[in-house]
Parts: C-alpha cells; sequence; structure tokens
C-alpha cells in the first residue's frame, strides 16, 4: 500500500466520474447486512428442508464455514487490500478498492463492498462450493455469509463509534493501529486470531 497516504477523520473522495459507478461503489451498512442474513437464512431453510443432513452436521458445517470466514477475512486484507503497488495499475487498483478507505476511514457509505459486487461473490460461491462440498454447502455458505456480515457489522462500529468498555474494545484498539500505526501489520478485523498464528500482530499491540 502506498506509505504516503494519510489518514482525514472527514470529507470523502469520488473514485468514478460516472455517476452509477460511483453510486455503486457506496452503500449504507445495512444494505449488505439484510442481504447476507436473508442469504444465509434461505440457504439453511433449503438445507432443512431439501437434505438429509443431521442438526448437528448443519451446526458443525456452519462453525467451520463462520471460522473460514474470518482466515479468508485475514488473507484478502494482507495480500489482496494490502498489495504491493510496484506497478501504477497496481497502485491504481489498490487505491480504488481499499486506499481509499485508510485516507478517508470515517467515510461510512465506504465500510462495506457494495451489494451488487458482494451478491456476486456469493453466488460464484455458491456454485463453486456446491460442486466441491455438495449439501453441505447449504450449511458451510451461511456459516460464511454470517462470518462476513459479523466482519460488515465490527468494521462500522469501529469506524463509526467509540469503544466499548468490554471485551470487544481490543478489537477497536487493534484496528485503530492498522490504520494510524502501522498498515502492514493487525489485518484481523473480526478477531485477532490469524494475526497471532501468522505473526502480523504489531510489536507494540504485543509489548502492551
Amino acid at each position: 500500500m502506498n506509505d504516503d497516504v494519510i489518514p482525514k477523520n472527514k470529507g470523502t473522495k469520488q473514485l468514478f466520474k460516472n455517476p452509477v459507478l460511483e453510486k455503486l461503489t457506496r452503500t449504507h451498512i445495512s444494505v449488505p447486512l439484510i442481504i447476507f442474513f436473508l442469504y444465509a437464512s434461505a440457504l439453511l431453510y433449503w438445507s432443512i428442508t431439501h437434505t438429509s443432513l443431521t442438526p448437528w452436521t448443519t451446526i458443525g458445517m456452519f462453525a467451520i464455514g463462520f471460522v473460514s470466514f474470518t482466515w479468508v477475512e485475514y488473507n484478502m486484507h494482507r495480500y489482496v487490500f494490502h498489495m504491493k503497488t510496484y506497478t501504477a495499475l497496481r497502485a491504481k487498483l489498490q487505491y480504488t478498492i481499499h486506499g481509499v478507505h485508510h485516507e478517508f476511514p470515517k467515510d461510512k457509505d465506504r465500510l462495506a463492498m457494495p451489494p451488487v459486487l458482494s451478491v456476486t461473490i456469493a453466488t460464484v460461491l455458491l456454485l463453486l462450493f456446491r460442486v466441491i462440498l455438495g449439501d453441505f454447502v447449504f450449511s458451510f455458505l451461511p456459516g460464511f455469509l454470517v462470518g462476513y456480515a459479523y466482519y460488515l457489522a465490527v468494521h462500522y462500529m469501529v469506524h463509526a463509534f467509540q469503544p466499548p468498555k468490554n471485551l470487544f474494545k481490543s478489537l477497536w484498539v487493534n484496528h485503530s493501529m492498522h490504520h494510524y500505526r502501522d498498515g502492514e501489520s493487525i489485518f484481523g478485523v473480526s478477531s485477532p486470531l490469524w494475526d497471532y498464528i501468522y505473526g502480523t500482530m504489531s510489536d507494540k499491540k504485543r509489548a502492551a
């Protein structure tokens, strides 16, 4: 990522001159949350009514899907959103998908992936995992999507509200350190699990 990006706690930035494309880069946080909970609920309903999976298998696959999302979240944030910008094209791409968020971290309309893109990706994952997992996809993918919705909710709250006085405060502290101290560490937003496993927890955080 471009280290020259300085966080601004007010304002926004236009990414596209085309008003339709620009509109598609923005969303209210409630829209994707509603979409993914409905999507997950529909898949679980299908699993219950059209497959022979037992309740315990369904619960287990849901949990595996949820944890799997936290791993995907970490790796997407680390290797895609913070891709190395050694060409002008990569720098432009990185800024468009994530750098703008680092420059304007309080821009509430850009704290979630646009719904059209999110639904498209979820549907592609459904078709792909259906081939790999068979009927298990109808309990695995809901867990994955709920994991994504949880991530969106945490990410929004971290940027929009003051940290709570409970165990969730560490999520606020972690993400603030990522934005304002060291953008090349603490890539987990919804959980610090993979940062500890892969050794990307900030040294300052470890010393705290």
